[in-house]
């Protein structure tokens, strides 16, 4: 070999690394766009669901409980599961398995469109739990940035879905179920992008999950935080469209509205982790956001004036928090193993109790008619969120 093809050599390298790297983050970001627009697709078009199915406002709720519950049945079972075929490879097929469900819901069959529902819980459990760990793994030197580029993903996914999908709708004629199944298509990108990733099988180890992990306060606290501001996002997003609606407010400026909270999510999940990593203790970073959103409650339960205000404000929290937390799963860890165990008992509780929010609002206001006490009772979500950022924003590990 000459002296010149070495020197090539050596600086290809890094550059084709480079290269590898920046494409698997692009699509890690495509993947994390697609973790939510099947769940909050659902909210701008809650009406017309209600409507066409006579649904009640709880069984139209199951429709968004259904996936955050799968959410946290999956998680303990999806790091097996990238152990036996690769972190890759289970990514890819929960892709698959998301555009599938998510054009079950096409099919006109109430059935179909809870199984669908259901179907997209698991697909996106699994990615769910698995990502952190590859973040942990590969950028664990740019780990705010990373855990920032992801939430912000999670969140514009959000974004789209709540601002295109009643344009989408009346697109197709009011067809909510075709404007439900559009969504596929983003999925089907994710998929597509994935395709390259295909050609590297990372497993995560199966080791079990030490008892000393489920004793552990700090674990215990980012449950908590995660099931917290989970209960918030998914509740929220659910019945805001219907609360607006009530309030004289059109399906397509609800939406509008819906989606603008998202924009404002998306750009405080990018923002949090960013600042928060520049601290070695998160809690003033974490609490602050807490702050706005509880104003903002407070502003839309106590008046109808400035009602697109108390709605940014609102969405700060949750935007912030889901970031944060992933955060918190990986500075307070101490390997990749236990980012995935953390990340599995988190989101396995954390979704698990969550799931209840978008089912017992819908039913609360079922049963009272008025949304100004459904949404004070979901504001007291923001006391356990408080509570746990107190350890869990804390500088510390868990123990090895």
């Amino acid at each position: 070999m000459t002296a010149a093809s070495t020197e090539t050599d050596r600086t290809t390298a890094p550059h084709q690394r480079r290269s590898a790297a920046i494409f698997a983050a692009l699509a890690i970001m495509v993947v994390a766009a697609n973790l939510r627009p099947a769940v909050v697709a659902v909210g701008p078009l809650i009406d017309d669901i209600k409507v066409s199915e006579g649904f009640s406002s709880a069984a139209a709720g199951l429709l968004t409980t259904l996936p955050v519950l799968f959410f946290g049945l999956v998680a303990p079972i999806a790091p097996r599961i990238a152990a036996r075929f690769g972190i890759e490879r289970t990514v890819f097929a929960a892709m698959a398995l998301l555009c599938a469900a998510i054009l079950l819901r096409w099919v006109p069959s109430w059935f179909a469109l809870f199984a669908g529902s259901a179907l997209a819980g698991v697909a996106i459990g699994i990615c769910n739990v698995v990502l952190p760990a590859l973040i942990k793994r590969d950028f664990s030197h740019r780990s705010g940035l990373m855990t920032g580029l992801y939430s912000m993903t999670l969140s514009g996914g959000a974004a789209l879905a709540a601002g295109l999908t009643v344009p989408i709708d009346s697109a197709v004629g009011e067809n909510w179920r075709v404007a439900l199944a559009s969504w596929s298509l983003l999925a089907l990108l994710g998929l597509v992008l994935w395709i390259p990733q295909l050609s590297r099988v990372h497993r995560i180890s199966t080791a079990a999950l030490p008892a000393s992990l489920w004793r552990d306060k700090i674990a215990w606290a980012i449950t908590i935080f995660m099931a917290s501001q989970s209960l918030i996002f998914y509740t929220f997003t659910a019945w805001l469209p219907e609360f607006l609606g009530d309030r004289g407010m059109s399906k397509a400026g609800a939406g509008g509205l819906l989606a603008l909270a998202q924009t404002v999510a998306l750009l405080m999940s990018l923002a949090a982790p960013i600042v928060a990593v520049r601290f070695r203790d998160q809690r003033a970073v974490t609490f602050v956001a807490i702050a706005a959103c509880a104003i903002g409650f407070i502003g839309l339960v106590t008046t109808e004036q400035l009602t697109v205000l108390w709605v940014l404000l609102i969405a700060v929290g949750p935007g912030a928090a889901i970031s944060l937390v992933l955060l918190f799963m990986v500075l307070r860890s101490s390997s990749t193993a236990q980012t995935s165990q953390v990340s599995g008992m988190a989101q396995s509780v954390g979704y698990c109790l969550a799931a209840i929010g978008p089912l017992a609002i819908g039913a609360l206001h079922d049963a009272t008619g008025s949304w100004t006490l459904s949404m004070s009772v979901l504001a007291l979500a923001l006391i356990p969120l408080a509570g746990s950022t107190l350890i869990a924003a804390k500088d510390s590990k868990m123990p090895v």
